[in-house]
């Protein structure tokens, strides 16, 4: 398990009462919890029961999370819980094996929350990065991709000074904690 130092910052100051990490919690989580609902086949209400469900648990139990970089998994782990509760309130069959429900050609599912949190990650990382920078780089990875005159035009900036100046973002951006931490010898598209 890596530390991110944003997440374990968010957790203690969610821990002293602070309105606004805990709504980045919430926010940062939140796409997890109702994938993991989607992934038991709930829908409608049952996602937002849930997902009710999984954030009070949170509030009761935030002081006794020993390892604030642990949070995902505890989400992982209490929204599975609350799903399989949930579908048993319904009386559903529960298949004995959770992996049945999935197709045989997804990844496993520690792929998938690693994915998650480095998408977290990286939309973080870029949020922290200059006004200029952000502005460059969405431009450069619009789809469909913007021309290089039309940048030069919008950022101000010469034609031939796009591509270092798109080298310096993508530098600072790799270098951020939260990204660095999650990277793991990967690296963000050039």
């Amino acid at each position: 398990m890596r530390d991110d130092p944003t997440l374990v910052a968010l957790v203690l100051a969610a821990r002293d009462g602070s309105q606004a990490a805990w709504d980045q919690l919430v926010e940062r989580y939140a796409p997890l919890v109702y994938a993991i609902c989607r992934r038991h086949g709930l829908a409608g209400m049952d996602v937002d029961d849930v997902g009710a469900s999984v954030w009070l648990r949170l509030v009761e139990r935030l002081d006794t999370i020993r390892e604030p970089a642990a949070l995902p998994g505890w989400i992982v782990t209490t929204t599975r819980n609350e799903c399989l509760r949930a579908l048993r309130a319904r009386q559903r069959t529960i298949p004995a094996e959770p992996d049945e429900r999935l197709a045989a050609d997804d990844p496993p599912f520690d792929d998938w929350l690693v994915a998650q949190e480095r998408g977290i990650a990286l939309r973080a990382a870029f949020a922290g990065l200059p006004d200029r920078c952000r502005q460059l780089l969405a431009l450069l990875f619009a789809d469909p991709p913007t021309p290089y005159s039309e940048i030069s035009a919008t950022i101000g900036i010469a034609v031939g000074a796009i591509g270092p100046n798109r080298q310096r973002c993508l530098d600072r951006l790799r270098r951020d904690p939260a990204l660095a931490s999650l990277l793991d010898g990967t690296e963000v598209a050039r």
